[in-house]
């Protein structure tokens, strides 16, 4: 049997890990696209609450979590680490395998940790109402239910091809109270200058994001609530991390690889950034590798390249230094929605341009593929973005298999697949296709947006 390990409540971690004093070199700062001079944090206040704003920028290596917080995280938190010793046995592999499990959360991924805390701090702030973008619905069905504990309205821009695959991921958002609206819609003008090009756009997350994003700005009540790449999202994601070193060092183990999937890189660095400040910080017990995992649809840190660029489509954002594809990529209708985003997160992309973190991409019929096998192996069916974890995860089981390495692994689990479950039809069909974005619709894309910013007279 697979084995579940457990903290107790109070072990609860009381502080979120902030990478940016750890980072091999400081991070590059948002640009304004205008003036090519860094962005100060009062140009953020009309977007984000001041207290999220100040984690954006914080050099505090620990970030105290509010009680108000922590008070919601007990429904779901600590989540368990389960050795997954089915796999490990189809495979037939030495390596020791453990997952993190942030499907039992109510929404069902690792979203609502900084869902909570997005919403709380602006309930805190007198702000009335929140706009967001999401893709599979995982984000905006985090954010609803964050939302409705403390009180705020929501509207979500839910990606169209995503609105259309995954109808029971808005029904769970409006159960929950928010107004979901297919992007690109006709409420923003952005969304009406793509539906003029194509009435059928399927949309993408950077277009979606330009939505939510306007909505925020027109409205004086309102502020924008993003779901991953910037650092405030990412250090809330943390507490997953911190609690797989308690549950790891309870059973005198430590990991050899961190494994996780990165769309723009929150789940990922939550269950890897702690254990990066630990091996960094010498506390570790031995190196570690740390490998992110991205669809062969949009392989941003493994295709793109590491630029200044607009973390949405219709130019609405600072510019931020990552690896990207392109603010004006739109994506195929792969079913791993939470994974279609142009860019990597800043942090994120520092680590991979140092050479400390790595990244591999798969198409979404091998992922299937292991996806399938993990559920039948430990009986969890996971989301179609996890599946991409998975399966670096068979493959290097496989290969310290090959070598007779007894080598630990571990991934996050970032959420169950229960909703996507028409995904897994088509797959089980023989009807998922094997995508891959070719490399010359990259290179147009940032073809472009090197030219845009030379023409400002901005570095790339």
């Amino acid at each position: 049997m697979s084995k579940k390990y457990f903290l107790d409540e109070e072990e609860l971690p009381r502080e979120w890990y902030n990478i940016l004093p750890d980072l091999p070199e400081p991070l590059p700062p948002p640009l304004n696209p205008a003036t090519g001079k860094p962005v100060s944090p009062e140009d953020l206040e009309p977007i984000f609450p001041k207290e999220l704003i100040r984690q954006e920028v914080s050099q505090e290596r620990f970030i105290p979590i509010p009680e108000e917080v922590l008070e919601v995280y007990r429904i779901w938190r600590p989540t368990p680490l389960i050795r997954a010793t089915r796999l490990e046995k189809a495979l037939r592999t030495p390596a020791r395998i453990y997952y993190k499990y942030e499907g039992v959360s109510p929404p069902g991924s690792h979203k609502p940790n900084t869902a909570v805390a997005q919403a709380y701090y602006n309930a805190r702030e007198g702000v009335a109402r929140l706009t967001t973008e999401t893709g599979a619905g995982q984000w905006g069905s985090a954010l609803s239910f964050a939302t409705m504990l403390f009180g705020l309205k929501l509207t979500v821009y839910m990606v169209r091809v995503s609105y259309q695959q995954k109808p029971y991921r808005a029904i769970l958002m409006q159960t929950w109270g928010a107004e979901v609206v297919p992007s690109p819609s006709n409420r923003t003008k952005a969304g009406r200058a793509f539906l003029e090009k194509d009435p059928e756009h399927p949309g993408s997350l950077g277009i979606a994001i330009s939505e939510a994003l306007e909505d925020a700005i027109e409205h004086e009540d309102t502020k924008y609530s993003l779901g991953s790449v910037l650092n405030h999202v990412l250090l809330h994601q943390t507490i997953i991390g911190l609690e797989a070193i308690k549950q790891m060092q309870a059973l005198d183990e430590f990991p050899d690889i961190v494994i996780g999937c990165v769309g723009g890189g929150s789940n990922f660095a939550g269950i890897s950034y702690p254990f990066y400040y630990l091996v960094r910080s010498g506390k570790a017990p031995k190196k570690t590798r740390f490998l992110a995992v991205e669809p062969a649809s949009c392989p941003s840190m493994t295709k793109g390249e590491y630029m200044y660029d607009f973390g949405d489509t219709a130019r609405l954002t600072p510019l931020l230094k990552m690896y990207t594809l392109g603010h004006d990529f739109v994506p195929p209708p792969i079913h791993a929605g939470g994974l279609r985003y142009h860019g990597a997160a800043p942090t994120l992309s520092l680590l991979k341009k140092a050479g400390i973190f790595e990244s591999v991409a798969y198409n979404q019929v091998e992922v299937f593929e292991a996806a399938r096998l993990f559920a039948r192996t430990e009986g969890i069916v996971p989301a179609p973005e996890s599946a991409h974890a998975i399966k670096a995860v068979i493959d290097e089981a496989l290969e310290a298999k090959r070598k007779g390495e007894e080598k630990v692994i571990l991934f996050n689990l970032s959420g169950h697949g229960l909703l996507d479950l028409a995904a897994y039809r088509e797959f089980l069909e023989g009807r998922l296709p094997a995508h891959e974005y070719p490399a010359e619709a990259i290179q147009k894309s940032i073809a472009k947006i090197k030219e845009y910013l030379l023409a400002r007279g901005i570095q790339p």
